[in-house]
């Protein structure tokens, strides 16, 4: 188990977090294969995507950040999102879900606290199943959701192409039970003809 720092604390991400956020992801976009943008962000591109992520609902942006220090300076080491699966109405109680570290901040359980803000924070919602795509190889990552209850489900392979290469994208999915909907599917057999 990763060792949690103190004075970690989880909190919705507001546009005062916009840049530090866009920097964050420029990281991956920029040096790995775990995001397939391959162009970097400016923070008013990242607005809209932000902006989707409101402090309640199904979507969510959740920021981990150190406690302020005596001179009132913070550190956001990451953030965790749940983001709509697919736009189709059909596809509503669906999320995708993602964790993004700080650059030297992995190792530390940061993923770990912001899933399981995250998680709780969607017990209350009409979520249904939670999904993660993880570009391949990527073993923490893997790691990261099966101790949260995500089991693999299938592989795209060579599905993306950056820094030159193909890569593979492993889909994982996790049951979410939530307060507020059925706990299970309706029967298969009774559906309407």
């Amino acid at each position: 188990m990763p060792h949690i720092s103190t004075g970690v604390q989880v909190r919705p991400g507001t546009e005062a977090d916009l840049e530090v956020l866009t920097d964050i992801y420029n990281h991956y976009v920029r040096e790995t294969a775990l995001t397939f943008d391959t162009a970097a962000f400016t923070p008013d591109e990242r607005l809209p995507w932000l902006r989707s992520h409101p402090e309640d609902g199904p979507h969510r942006l959740l920021v981990a950040q150190e406690a302020p220090t005596a001179d009132n300076a913070t550190g956001v080491l990451g953030y965790a999102t749940s983001s709509p699966y697919r736009p189709k109405a059909a596809y509503s109680t669906s999320v995708e879900v993602s964790v993004y570290c700080a650059p030297g901040t992995t190792g530390r359980g940061i993923g770990t606290l912001l899933y399981t803000a995250l998680f709780e924070a969607l017990a209350g919602e009409d979520i249904h199943r939670a999904y993660a795509g993880i570009a391949q190889p990527n073993e923490p990552s893997v790691r990261l959701h099966d101790a949260f209850g995500f089991r693999h489900v299938g592989t795209y392979t060579e599905v993306g192409r950056k820094f030159g290469r193909y890569w593979d994208v492993s889909w994982h999915e996790k049951p979410l039970l939530s307060r507020t909907a059925p706990s299970a599917s309706p029967d298969p057999s009774r559906s309407p003809r």
